[in-house]
């Protein structure tokens, strides 16, 4: 009976050991030490998001340039082919910019 008891509580050890370890593990692959570190830096947590800010703001930019370039590129392409709906909206569209731009 005895030694039940102590198998038992051995397998409760290392079962907890065990655990203990996976923990362990789990927390360094989270590198929760560095994230509490980096909390306990205001100063390099700032400037960490203002630079990715920075740099998200400047993906923006250039994504939606290259995305106005592409529309129109293709609304050109489309009022060479003189479809009829189309081509007179791009037409209204041209004439506004061309309007506008007189006025400056």
């Amino acid at each position: 009976m005895v030694a039940l008891a102590e198998k038992k509580q051995n397998g409760d050890e290392t079962y907890l050991a065990r655990k203990i370890d996976e923990l362990g593990t789990a927390m360094e692959k989270m590198k929760l030490a560095e994230y509490v570190d980096l909390l306990n830096r205001p100063g390099r947590l700032f400037y960490i998001n203002f630079f990715a800010g920075v740099a998200r703001g400047l993906g923006m930019a250039v994504g939606f340039t290259l995305l106005g370039a592409l529309v129109v590129y293709s609304l050109q392409r489309l009022q060479v082919l003189n479809l009829p709906v189309i081509g007179e909206f791009i037409a209204d569209i041209v004439k506004i910019v061309q309007n506008n731009l007189k006025l400056q």
